[in-house]
Protein backbone atom coordinates (compact mmCIF):
# COMPACT_ATOMS: atom_id res chain seq x y z
CA UNK A 1 0.00 0.00 0.00
CA UNK A 2 1.20 3.48 -0.83
CA UNK A 3 1.27 6.01 1.97
CA UNK A 4 2.57 9.55 1.84
CA UNK A 5 2.27 10.71 5.43
CA UNK A 6 3.68 13.74 7.12
CA UNK A 7 3.41 16.20 4.29
CA UNK A 8 0.97 19.03 3.79
CA UNK A 9 -1.47 19.12 0.85
CA UNK A 10 -1.29 22.00 -1.62
CA UNK A 11 -3.54 22.56 -4.63
CA UNK A 12 -2.04 24.69 -7.39
CA UNK A 13 -4.82 27.14 -8.27
CA UNK A 14 -5.86 27.43 -11.89
CA UNK A 15 -5.03 25.20 -14.83
CA UNK A 16 -1.80 23.31 -15.40
CA UNK A 17 -0.57 21.79 -18.66
CA UNK A 18 -0.99 18.04 -18.07
CA UNK A 19 1.82 17.25 -20.52
CA UNK A 20 4.23 18.24 -17.75
CA UNK A 21 5.82 15.48 -15.72
CA UNK A 22 8.50 15.31 -13.01
CA UNK A 23 10.72 18.25 -13.98
CA UNK A 24 7.94 20.46 -15.31
CA UNK A 25 5.73 20.05 -12.25
CA UNK A 26 8.71 20.47 -9.91
CA UNK A 27 9.53 23.70 -11.77
CA UNK A 28 6.01 25.00 -11.13
CA UNK A 29 6.38 24.18 -7.43
CA UNK A 30 9.69 26.06 -7.27
CA UNK A 31 8.79 29.07 -9.43
CA UNK A 32 5.09 29.62 -8.87
CA UNK A 33 4.66 28.35 -5.30
CA UNK A 34 8.15 29.22 -4.01
CA UNK A 35 8.28 25.80 -2.36
CA UNK A 36 10.65 22.84 -2.36
CA UNK A 37 9.34 19.92 -4.46
CA UNK A 38 11.47 17.52 -2.37
CA UNK A 39 9.76 18.60 0.87
CA UNK A 40 7.47 15.53 1.01
CA UNK A 41 4.45 17.79 0.71
CA UNK A 42 1.85 16.70 -1.85
CA UNK A 43 1.28 19.13 -4.71
CA UNK A 44 -1.93 18.74 -6.75
CA UNK A 45 -2.40 20.07 -10.29
CA UNK A 46 -5.50 20.14 -12.50
CA UNK A 47 -6.06 20.74 -16.21
CA UNK A 48 -8.19 23.48 -17.79
CA UNK A 49 -11.21 21.17 -18.26
CA UNK A 50 -10.91 20.12 -14.59
CA UNK A 51 -11.23 16.42 -15.44
CA UNK A 52 -7.58 15.43 -14.98
CA UNK A 53 -5.38 15.73 -11.93
CA UNK A 54 -1.72 15.07 -11.20
CA UNK A 55 0.04 14.79 -7.86
CA UNK A 56 3.74 15.42 -7.30
CA UNK A 57 5.31 14.06 -4.11
CA UNK A 58 8.83 13.12 -3.06
CA UNK A 59 9.84 10.27 -0.80
CA UNK A 60 13.21 9.06 0.48
CA UNK A 61 14.24 7.58 -2.87
CA UNK A 62 12.85 10.00 -5.44
CA UNK A 63 9.73 11.64 -6.82
CA UNK A 64 6.28 10.30 -7.67
CA UNK A 65 3.84 11.65 -10.25
CA UNK A 66 0.36 10.21 -9.85
CA UNK A 67 -2.51 10.98 -12.20
CA UNK A 68 -6.27 10.61 -12.29
CA UNK A 69 -8.72 11.08 -15.15
CA UNK A 70 -12.44 11.39 -14.55
CA UNK A 71 -14.76 9.51 -16.88
CA UNK A 72 -17.54 12.02 -16.16
CA UNK A 73 -17.84 15.31 -14.33
CA UNK A 74 -15.22 17.75 -13.10
CA UNK A 75 -13.23 18.59 -9.99
CA UNK A 76 -14.27 21.67 -7.99
CA UNK A 77 -10.86 23.29 -8.49
CA UNK A 78 -9.88 26.73 -7.13
CA UNK A 79 -9.49 29.41 -9.79
CA UNK A 80 -6.20 31.18 -10.37
CA UNK A 81 -5.98 34.62 -8.83
CA UNK A 82 -3.23 37.21 -8.81
CA UNK A 83 -2.93 36.82 -5.03
CA UNK A 84 -3.60 33.08 -4.70
CA UNK A 85 -1.32 30.55 -6.37
CA UNK A 86 -1.76 27.69 -3.93
CA UNK A 87 -4.47 26.53 -1.60
CA UNK A 88 -3.67 24.34 1.38
CA UNK A 89 -6.14 21.54 2.05
CA UNK A 90 -6.61 19.17 4.94
CA UNK A 91 -7.03 15.46 4.32
CA UNK A 92 -10.78 15.68 4.84
CA UNK A 93 -11.10 18.46 2.26
CA UNK A 94 -9.09 16.46 -0.26
CA UNK A 95 -11.31 13.42 0.29
CA UNK A 96 -14.38 15.57 -0.41
CA UNK A 97 -12.78 17.00 -3.57
CA UNK A 98 -11.86 13.53 -4.86
CA UNK A 99 -15.41 12.29 -4.18
CA UNK A 100 -17.06 15.08 -6.16
CA UNK A 101 -17.87 17.67 -3.49
CA UNK A 102 -16.95 21.35 -3.53
CA UNK A 103 -14.78 21.53 -0.42
CA UNK A 104 -14.45 25.33 -0.71
CA UNK A 105 -18.16 25.81 -0.03
CA UNK A 106 -18.23 23.52 2.98
CA UNK A 107 -17.02 24.89 6.28
CA UNK A 108 -15.63 23.02 9.24
CA UNK A 109 -17.21 23.84 12.57
CA UNK A 110 -14.84 25.94 14.69
CA UNK A 111 -14.73 23.43 17.54
CA UNK A 112 -13.95 20.51 15.26
CA UNK A 113 -10.18 20.96 14.87
CA UNK A 114 -7.47 22.74 16.76
CA UNK A 115 -4.79 24.05 14.41
CA UNK A 116 -1.29 22.95 15.31
CA UNK A 117 1.80 24.97 14.56
CA UNK A 118 4.10 23.20 12.09
CA UNK A 119 7.58 24.21 11.18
Amino acid sequence: MLTFGGGRLFLVAGATDMRKSFNGLAGIVREKLKADPMSRHLFFFCNRDRNRMKVLVADESGMWVLSKRLDRGTFAWPAADADVTRVEYRGEQLALLLHGFDAERLRARPWKRRLLQTS
